[in-house]
């Protein structure tokens, strides 16, 4: 019970490597001649189905298998709907939002192009640097979680696996781009759901529920850190998407709107179902009385799941093990292919030969795999990202608006790095001291504290951002209004920028969008409807 044999464990992780390595590589094979534009998207290619599965590919992760049983042995049921809620109904917001920016910036197919048309160069660079480390992180947090998945359930040392899911997904990603990171996505997508189910119903089987354990657990009670966590995680996870590029080049590969709404709405219920079934795997083994195990040894709420998954049959771990394997090089090899789209388009303009991007990004491999093994635990990394976030994000969405023609990149910027000033002013104000000020703008005691630091720290970030922001127009408009008066000149920064054509980032063909092309709503590509501000790229 509880482990297969290690020569059944590394068949299990080197031979589902290897169908993915044989699948990728022979799909990429038929893309080899494709242009750069369609290396690097997929624009208006995509059916409802296709993008369902990837959206639940790419939202989940090994880490899953950590993060939602660790905090149901904290917040209890309260904390396990709360935060299934809040990281699968984030995805509706690339539905709601992508075919505005689509409209707005047709020939794009990542946030950073919309902010470059909109606001200018040197935004699109602060957002490009931001979406960039985003993703360094995640790749880090992806291998961290899956050596330890592997090593936790067969005994495997985890550096090999993370070297040969780097090499695998870099192999089949190079040769294919973003297309072959959809397809295998589409078979990953596929097979998680599948064997999600098949534990699922093996763990309900197999498991015995000590019932008088649900009362004397506490989870079934709603508490402080419930509480908190309504708020701050849909504040988190929401901002925090917009920065994951993967999930903005599979919003434009929609064709339709339509099929981007049945996508995603798909995409969300499954994600909503699947995260919920492995949170839940936290509340079972309290009430089964695994967790938190015993004095002699002590078991920890992050591997509750895997602590569970050792009362059970050797072949559920086996499935298990597959369904790790499966959802880590789902994710990695999507994160990879937006590291390279993203870098190629937000740095070097697709100017620079693609096999230089891909090359950088084989480089960065080194030090992610480094530091996935050294740092097990990147949580609070996490946390500074979603900081970082929740203060950019609420003032750069400002500027979708049309009726906010006057918002400019001066006030992104300033209302970003503000938000998390005022995070740190709040931190000094909150406990009394400077140091701590400064240590909560690195959330080191985590969200599961007693106090309200957490808490407040994610309302000063996207408040204090907004105010900020609004501070920088008024000291903008105010140093533009004495100038034009000095110099005698017409005061005309409020005035609406004249109409014109989005600029072009790759040609029609290769993004998958012609001239005349028709919207989803009807109009021409190449048609400004009257009186519809577009950007002038101004950053003061």
């Amino acid at each position: 019970m509880g482990q297969p044999s290690f020569q059944a464990s590394n068949a299990l992780v080197y031979v589902t490597y290897g169908l993915f390595l044989i699948i990728g590589t022979a799909v990429a094979w038929r893309f080899r001649k494709q242009s750069k534009g369609e290396f690097l998207a997929g624009n208006r290619t995509q059916t409802a189905l296709p993008l369902a599965l990837n959206f639940i590919a790419s939202a989940l992760g090994a880490g899953i298998l950590f993060s939602y049983p660790e905090l149901a042995t904290l917040a209890g049921v309260q904390g396990v709907v709360v935060y299934a809620l809040s990281s699968a109904l984030p995805l509706l917001g690339f539905a709601a939002l992508g075919p505005i920016i689509r409209r707005k910036c047709p020939e794009g197919f990542v946030l950073t192009e919309w902010t470059r048309q909109r606001y200018g160069t040197v935004a699109a660079l602060y957002l490009s640097f931001m979406t960039l480390a985003t993703l360094f992180l995640y790749m880090i947090s992806e291998l961290s979680a899956i050596g330890q998945v592997v090593n936790l359930l067969t005994g495997i040392d985890g550096l090999p696996v993370l070297i040969v899911e780097c090499v695998i997904t870099t192999i089949y990603t190079s040769l294919g781009g973003f297309k072959i990171s959809f397809f295998t996505d589409n078979i990953q997508g596929a097979m998680v759901v599948g064997l999600i189910l098949i534990a699922t119903i093996t763990v309900g089987v197999e498991t015995k529920i000590d019932t008088s354990l649900i009362e004397s657990s506490g989870l079934t009670k709603p508490s402080l850190l419930g509480w908190q966590l309504l708020y701050i995680l849909p504040v988190a996870i929401l901002t925090n998407d917009f920065f994951l590029s993967h999930f903005w080049l599979r919003t434009f590969a929609s064709k339709t709107d339509r099929d981007l709404w049945l996508g995603i709405s798909g995409a969300t219920i499954a994600t909503l179902i699947i995260i919920t079934l492995v949170g839940s795997t936290g509340l079972i083994a309290a009430w089964a009385g695994i967790w938190p195990g015993t004095e002699e040894d002590p078991v920890d709420g992050s591997v509750a799941f895997f602590a569970l998954l050792m009362q059970l049959p050797n072949w559920v771990v086996g499935v298990v093990v597959v369904m790790s394997v499966t959802l880590s090089t789902a994710a990695f090899d999507s994160l990879q292919s937006a590291m390279v789209t993203s870098a190629s388009n937000d740095l070097f303009r697709n100017r620079l030969n693609i096999w230089w991007i891909r090359a950088g990004v084989v480089l960065i491999m080194i030090p992610v795999v480094v530091i996935a093994i050294r740092a097990p635990s990147i949580l609070q990394i996490y946390l500074i990202s979603d900081l970082v976030s929740a203060a950019t994000i609420p003032v750069l969405v400002i500027g979708l608006s049309d009726a906010c023609y006057w918002w400019r990149g001066f006030e992104v910027i300033v209302g970003g790095l503000g938000g998390l000033l005022t995070v740190f002013i709040f931190g000094t104000i909150y406990y009394g001291d400077a140091q701590l000020g400064a240590e909560l703008l690195l959330l080191e005691q985590g969200l599961y504290t007693a106090d309200w630091g957490a808490f407040g720290a994610f309302v000063a970030a996207p408040v204090g951002g907004v105010l900020w922001g609004f501070g920088a127009l008024a000291l903008r408009l105010g140093i533009q209004y004495v100038r034009a008066r000095v110099k005698g000149e017409r005061f005309d920064a409020l005035d609406r920028p004249i109409d014109i054509a989005p600029p072009q980032l790759v040609d029609h063909h290769a993004a998958g969008r012609r001239e005349g092309d028709v919207e989803d709503s009807g109009e021409s590509v190449s048609d400004v409807a009257p009186g519809v501000a577009k950007s002038t790229g101004k950053f003061f």
